[in-house]
Order: structure tokens, then C-alpha cells, then sequence
């Protein structure tokens, strides 16, 4: 793999599905598969085999369809859900097994009532039996962001002697800040004995909105791999938001980090999903939410219509999104409602815009959106109409 290569692993329906109320069926879950292998993800983690017999068939499933992306299934560090996940996995062109265990002094003393040595024999064995049924194996220290550096490079070795090839480094509980969590990668760079054998993953959640802002910082700091899903929806905050973590290493290609993302199809996926899962997506998220390129300020019309650049840093295009938007308000200019007065059919001079102008604000102050039918109306309503049709 490039060095500059970040590879995106796609955990939309496995993370991303444990939102309360939003379980897929197997149908609707081969959809999302084959958009997320056209859209170019490079692995997609298709669920938690041992979980239900639902959650099995549908790895099974995603794993004879998808043609070009690696096809991962969760398990705990428990022999059974290893070999169930290899079970799953079978079909797959390229097969993944991700197996781990919590890592913490939380997690070692409330979760398994254990101490550290035993959690790192633990990690050795599940590594190792995953091992050998393939030969991409993914390691999870589990709260590794509350797990200090110095034990959790002791994991990572342990999980590497044993054959790990990708290293997963969750900020499970989304408590780190960006500093803190590039630095725990920039420090198991440096000091994880065979770390050259291994990717090092971030994983993190949004629990104090800074999954993206540390999933940034963890490429900067040498990892290659970023764990997201579409929308950024996950399990209590939600996760990384794919869309968000590809444009920015798109939008900044000073980082000369890049992915295989096919960008155009963001939209349509974001939409996909959001209407499979019936998850309402804000509409001032970043890069797929209907306002992320929408414009009602006055100011901020004017310099679109002049120039997209003035206020736009992404060409919508770019996300699939058709143009950008010009939201009539009683916020908006003359410009603004000149250009969507053009967009349907009436050229206005100057004279006539200002006295249009006038009779748009009225009709503003009362309905939070113009539309283009209002538009007619106000036109039709007034006293130069003979004068503004016949030009």
C-alpha cells in the first residue's frame, strides 16, 4: 500500500447499525454493500456473525456479491465467534476477521474482572486462531483511548507477534482530544516493536463531536486506515462521518494523503442510507446535509452569484449534489432574488428589481421560504408585469 493511501473501512453496517431502531434486513443491507464497493471503500465490515443468525446470513451474503473491497465480521476474543466469523466469511474474495478485547484499566477490572497479563495471553490467542483461517486479521484494543501508551504498545506487540496485520486504536468512549489521540498513535508509531508488519486504524466516536477532528490527527500522525460510516451514525453520538474524513484529506492535498473514494457518489449514498435506516440527517451536516451548500444571507448570495469560491470551499459537484443553492429569505438581496427570478423566465432591470424588491420583502416577512411559484405571484402582482413579460 502508498504510504500516502489512507484505506477507508466502512463499519456503516455493523457500527453504524446499532442505532436503537434502525436494524437492517439482509435485502436492504446487500443495497448499501454493492454502493459502498462502487463507491470505492476499501473494506467494508459487514456485521457481527455470532451475534444473531440474521447478522451471519447477512455477512454471508455481502461476502459472495462484493467484488472489489475486503469483507470484514466483528468477533470478541472468544474462539467461537472467531470460527462463526470464518464460517460467515468463507465466500469472500478477500476475507477479514477483526477480534480484540478491551484494553483499559476500566475494562480489565469492571468488564473482565481480569488484570493485564491475562488480557494480553487473551489478545495472543484470539489473534492466532483467527490467524488461522485467514490471513487479514485486525486487532481491537477496546477504550484504547483511556488505555496508557505504554501497556498499549505492549498489546500491539503482542497482537503483531501473533499475526496481526492491522492494528484497530478505538477512542471507544470519544473522550480524547485531537492532540491526545494523535499523539497515542504518533507514540505506537515509534515505539511498537514490528510496527513496519502492521496498519495502525483509527476508530473513533463522537461522543464530544471530535471523531472526525481526531481520525484527521491520527492519518497526520501515521495511521492509514480510518474506521467511519455514512452520516456519521453509530451507536450513542455516532462514529467518524465517512464523507467528512475523505473530503478533507481531498480538500487539503497539502497532507498528501488521499483515499480511493469516488466522491461524486457521497450524496446518493448519504440519501440511501438515511432512507434505509430512517435516520433523519441534519440539515447542516457537513458535505451531505441540505444546507451543507444552501444560501440565504444576502452577503453570502451575492458572492456565490459572483463567485462560487467566495463562500464555498467544495464544488458540490464533487459530492454529487447538483448546484448549489440560493434560499430565498427576507435575509436575501437583490441579487439573489434577480438570479432565481432568471432561473425561471424574468430578466429584470434595475428599475424593475428594486420595485419588485419592495413587494418580495412583504411577502418574505410572512413565509420563511420564497419559492419559485411565490416568485410568479409577487411578478404577476405587480404593477410592471405587462411591462417586465413583454421586454
Amino acid at each position: 500500500m502508498s504510504n500516502t493511501n489512507v484505506q477507508i473501512f466502512d463499519t456503516t453496517l455493523r457500527d453504524g447499525e446499532q442505532v436503537p431502531g434502525c436494524k437492517l434486513n439482509t435485502e436492504q443491507k446487500l443495497i448499501i454493500a454493492e454502493q459502498l464497493d462502487l463507491l470505492g471503500v476499501d473494506i467494508i465490515e459487514a456485521g457481527f456473525p455470532v451475534s444473531s443468525p440474521g447478522d451471519f446470513k447477512s455477512v454471508e451474503a455481502i461476502s459472495k456479491i462484493v467484488k472489489h473491497a475486503t469483507v470484514c465480521g466483528l468477533t470478541r476474543s472468544v474462539e467461537n465467534d472467531i470460527k462463526v466469523a470464518a464460517e460467515a466469511l468463507k465466500y469472500a474474495k478477500t476475507p477479514r476477521i477483526h477480534t480484540g478485547i478491551g484494553t483499559s484499566d476500566s475494562h480489565i477490572k469492571f468488564k473482565f474482572n481480569s488484570n493485564r497479563d491475562a488480557i494480553l495471553e487473551r489478545a495472543f490467542k484470539a489473534v492466532s486462531y483467527a490467524k488461522s483461517f485467514v490471513e487479514d486479521v485486525e486487532f481491537y484494543a477496546e477504550d484504547a483511548g483511556r488505555t496508557d501508551n505504554d501497556y498499549l504498545a505492549r498489546v500491539c506487540e503482542t497482537a503483531i507477534e501473533a499475526g496481526a496485520t492491522v492494528l484497530n486504536i478505538p477512542d471507544t468512549t470519544g473522550y480524547c482530544l485531537p492532540h491526545e489521540y494523535g499523539a497515542k498513535i504518533k507514540y505506537l508509531k515509534e515505539n511498537v516493536k514490528g510496527i513496519e508488519k502492521a496498519i495502525l486504524s483509527c476508530h473513533c466516536h463522537n461522543d464530544l463531536g471530535l471523531a472526525t477532528a481526531n481520525s484527521i490527527e491520527g492519518v497526520i500522525n501515521g495511521a492509514r486506515q480510518i474506521e467511519c460510516t455514512i452520516n456519521g451514525i453509530g451507536e450513542r453520538a455516532g462514529n467518524t462521518a465517512l464523507e467528512e474524513v475523505v473530503m478533507i484529506l481531498k480538500q487539503h492535498p497539502y497532507l498528501n494523503l488521499d483515499t480511493h473514494i469516488k466522491t461524486e457518489m457521497l450524496y446518493g449514498i448519504s440519501q440511501l442510507v438515511s432512507d434505509s435506516m430512517g435516520i433523519y440527517t441534519q440539515p447542516n451536516k457537513a458535505i451531505v446535509g441540505a444546507n451543507a451548500f444552501a444560501h440565504s444571507s444576502g452577503i453570502h448570495q451575492d458572492g456565490v452569484i459572483k463567485n462560487r469560491e467566495t463562500y464555498e470551499i467544495i464544488d458540490p459537484k464533487d459530492v454529487g449534489v447538483t448546484e448549489s443553492a440560493i434560499v430565498l429569505t427576507a435575509r436575501s438581496g437583490r441579487a439573489a432574488l434577480a438570479y432565481r427570478a432568471k432561473n425561471i423566465g424574468y430578466g429584470l432591470t434595475k428599475l424593475q428589481l428594486d420595485e419588485i424588491y419592495l413587494n418580495f420583502l412583504d411577502f418574505a416577512d410572512k413565509k420563511k421560504e420564497v419559492n419559485d411559484d411565490d416568485i410568479h405571484k409577487i411578478i404577476e402582482s405587480s404593477r410592471l408585469y405587462k411591462e417586465i413579460v413583454s421586454a
